[in-house]
């Protein structure tokens, strides 16, 4: 029975957990227009040194935005970026990802 229990648990909190990550791309493409003025407005940034964002791992730019915002990253131009991210929620952030992501 404890077993049972465990996997109930286990599988609900997967499931919460990809109902909450789950960004979507046109929302996120909506959202994208204050990232265009350094990443460019296809996803490839405009200022040497800016990474470009175009085709990135969604998880990846998940967590690297969700750093910024928790002020987890500092050096260069971190100030910037967090900054940004400190006005974004976390589905803005998943909608965001999703988009980048989706660009080839």
């Amino acid at each position: 029975m404890k077993k049972l229990m465990m996997g109930v648990v286990c599988a609900l909190g997967i499931t919460s957990v990809s109902a909450v990550a789950a960004g979507d791309i046109e929302a996120g493409k909506a959202k994208s227009a204050i990232c265009a003025a350094c990443h460019g407005a296809d996803g490839i940034a405009t200022i040497p040194g800016y990474p470009n964002l175009k085709g990135q791992n969604e998880q990846y730019l998940i967590s690297s935005v969700k750093a910024y915002k928790n002020k987890e990253r500092q050096g260069g131009l971190a100030a910037v970026m967090q900054a940004q991210a400190s006005m974004l929620s976390d589905q803005d952030i998943a909608d965001l990802a999703a988009y980048y992501a989706s660009l080839k």
